[in-house]
């Protein structure tokens, strides 16, 4: 069967990659594109709605595909608990379609996430550095965020040491779940982060680097193929790797 996908955002700079790597599938046909102001109706013909818009745009988006039957693979950043709370909400508790939300589609940077999450409790302290292009509008990004997050749940609220009292506002980046995140926006750059780990006389870094948009489209046509039969929320394309 082909799956008919639809793109918002289809002219940025990974939506177009998206609409390149649906059109060279030869089990998915690309049936419209829009962006930002221009009707949403030019999806409808779409079995699967793929967004990476902006964080400002894409709750709206998400909330069409909804009330339209389309099922949803969301690349966009920005979303926090209540954002995914709002989105359960709307699908319901005998949801028909499925919304997949993944911080991150590079297959190797969520198996960086699982590797850092399994090495995190062995370490007394823990901190993340990530690197984007300096157009990215949000910090920290959508995988640092979720990288925290789920090594915190892995130390069970196991902090790292540190003893700083004088400290210049922002010096140690942000604390997201009790996890330093430090963000750096640099021209020449696409998406990098890497975990630092130190313990008694050593330290581990686990690092991904995606070095080209194209390096995330295998994880998106995973997602697009995916979603079709899983409905309900699903965060992250762990599930779908079938490392969950």
């Amino acid at each position: 069967m082909t799956i008919r996908v639809g793109v918002f955002g289809a002219q940025g700079r990974m939506g177009s990659e998206v609409c390149r790597a649906v059109d060279a599938a030869d089990d998915l046909e690309l049936v419209g594109g829009v962006d930002v102001g221009e009707d949403r109706d030019g999806l409808s013909a779409a079995d699967v709605v793929v967004d990476f818009t902006t964080p400002s745009e894409v709750m709206d988006n998400v909330k069409w595909c909804i009330d339209n039957d389309k099922h949803t693979v969301v690349g966009t950043t920005g979303f926090d608990d209540e954002r995914l709370s709002t989105v359960r909400g709307w699908l319901g508790s005998s949801a028909s379609r499925g919304v997949l939300i993944a911080p991150n589609f590079g297959i190797g940077a969520v198996l960086m996430m699982r590797f850092a999450v399994t090495a995190a409790p062995y370490f007394d302290s823990v901190e993340i550095v990530e690197l984007h292009h300096p157009n990215k509008v949000d910090a920290p990004s959508g995988t640092a965020r979720r990288t925290a997050e789920l090594i915190a749940v892995a130390r069970q609220g196991k902090a790292s040491p540190d003893a700083t009292t004088d400290e210049v506002d922002g010096a140690r980046g942000a604390d997201i779940s009790g996890v330093h995140i430090h963000a750096v926006r640099l021209a020449g750059l696409v998406a990098h982060q890497e975990v630092l780990l130190g313990g008694h006389g050593e330290t581990l870094t686990i690092r991904h680097d995606s070095l080209s948009r194209e390096s995330f489209m295998p994880g998106v046509l995973l997602g697009v193929r995916w979603v079709v039969d899983n409905p309900g929320l699903t965060v992250g394309i762990e599930t779908a790797l079938g490392l969950d």
